[in-house]
């Protein structure tokens, strides 16, 4: 043995402390449960693949959005707890979309790259069992869905702070795509940055929404710092992790994925902010969600410039008792000053009501587009 040893290398291990044996028994209880379920589900994919070798001889997709809503809606009304209702949501989805992936795998595109929000709402929405495909900008994901390259879009539609997404609305004017799912997510946008300081910070790199949304913290504490606007927030993540003078707003997972310090967490104006996300696919290769029992029906609308126009529009909805949740407005881009209106309201158009309103509602209208019918987000 070495004359240099430390002093402790000659003495006995320590020996472990005594574990509580209520503790152990606790523990021997939970590594049972825990064999118990992976069994349960194995059985679960056992059946999900029966019920997959129905589906292909049917022609019929394998995603349902209102059978998954349903599911998670049972459940969660039969939950007697400790385990909180807005867990069991997550859980299923995850366990929905490993049993999803052995039937075929799903190809989701979203605004990346990693780290982004748009991609973390693919995954809380898809679950983790997915192919990603990251895209460029929000008209790559309308492209690369419209074209098959995906088989489903996640795109950013509304904010609670900032308001619509001007762009993705705009595309469901010039893309087969419709809506088939929506899901939202609290954002929490952080200040990242190579070096854990604001000292000689020359830009900040974020989405045009983020940069909005954080207006007045980046008002109060870096006023003389450029604001340079990027495709994404994780693309400003990655710059920042290229340039020390850079920093980005993004999210935690983006500060992982690119090695960044959290120079300063939640800097967002609004402490409840929350973007709202639609799932959009092409008609030809899924179907429209059956009714949930509870379902949004988004559409776009316009009407001839005369007085009492939009009022007209709006009757039908009134006499049939069908409540409109949003309504949006956006120029037609014509020398007319004319408007293209974003409606969404309650119900599904196998309603007689809704239904009955819908029809009215064509009639007075000069352009009319069902953008999609879905369940309204699960928690």
């Amino acid at each position: 043995m070495s004359d240099h040893a430390p002093d402790d290398a000659l003495l006995p291990p320590t020996p472990a402390a005594p574990v509580d044996p209520a503790l152990l028994a606790l523990r021997t209880q939970i590594d049972a449960l825990d064999r118990d379920l992976l069994a349960l589900l194995n059985r679960r994919a056992g059946l999900a693949l029966a019920v997959g070798e129905i589906k292909k001889k049917e022609g019929s997709v394998v995603f349902r959005p209102e059978r998954e809503a349903q599911v998670i809606d049972g459940l969660k009304a039969v939950n007697p707890g400790p385990l909180k209702g807005d867990s069991v949501a997550p859980i299923w989805r995850e366990i929905m979309s490993a049993c999803r992936s052995l039937e075929t795998p799903t190809r989701v595109a979203y605004l990346g790259p990693a780290g982004t929000f748009s991609e973390q709402a693919a995954l809380g929405y898809f679950g983790s069992s997915l192919v990603r495909v990251p895209c460029a900008s929000i008209d790559e994901v309308f492209r690369a869905t419209t074209a098959g390259a995906a088989d489903f879009g996640v795109v950013p539609v509304e904010n609670s702070t900032e308001g619509v997404v001007a762009r993705s609305l705009d595309l469901f004017l010039t893309t087969p795509l419709f809506i088939i799912g929506e899901t939202s997510l609290f954002v929490r946008h952080n200040l990242l940055r190579r070096e854990d300081t604001l000292a000689g910070l020359q830009a900040v790199c974020a989405h045009p929404q983020a940069l909005a949304q954080c207006h007045g913290w980046l008002s109060h504490h870096l006023p003389d710092v450029e604001r340079r606007p990027v495709a994404s927030n994780a693309e400003g993540a990655r710059l920042a992790a290229l340039d020390p003078t850079l920093a980005a707003i993004a999210s935690d997972r983006a500060a992982s994925e690119w090695g960044l310090h959290m120079v300063s967490p939640a800097i967002q104006d609004d402490a409840n902010n929350r973007t709202r996300f639609a799932i959009v696919t092409h008609p030809e290769r899924h179907p429209a969600p059956a009714a949930s029992g509870h379902d949004c029906t988004s559409l776009v609308v316009s009407v001839i410039n005369r007085p009492g126009a939009v009022h007209d529009m709006l009757v039908p909805l009134k006499h049939h008792g069908v409540s409109m949740t949003r309504f949006e407005s956006r120029p037609a881009r014509s020398d007319q000053w004319e408007y293209y209106f974003y409606i969404d309201v309650q119900g599904h158009p196998d309603t007689p009501t809704v239904a009955t309103a819908l029809k009215e509602l064509r009639s007075v209208c000069a352009y009319f587009k069902v953008l999609g019918t879905y369940p309204i987000d699960v928690h």
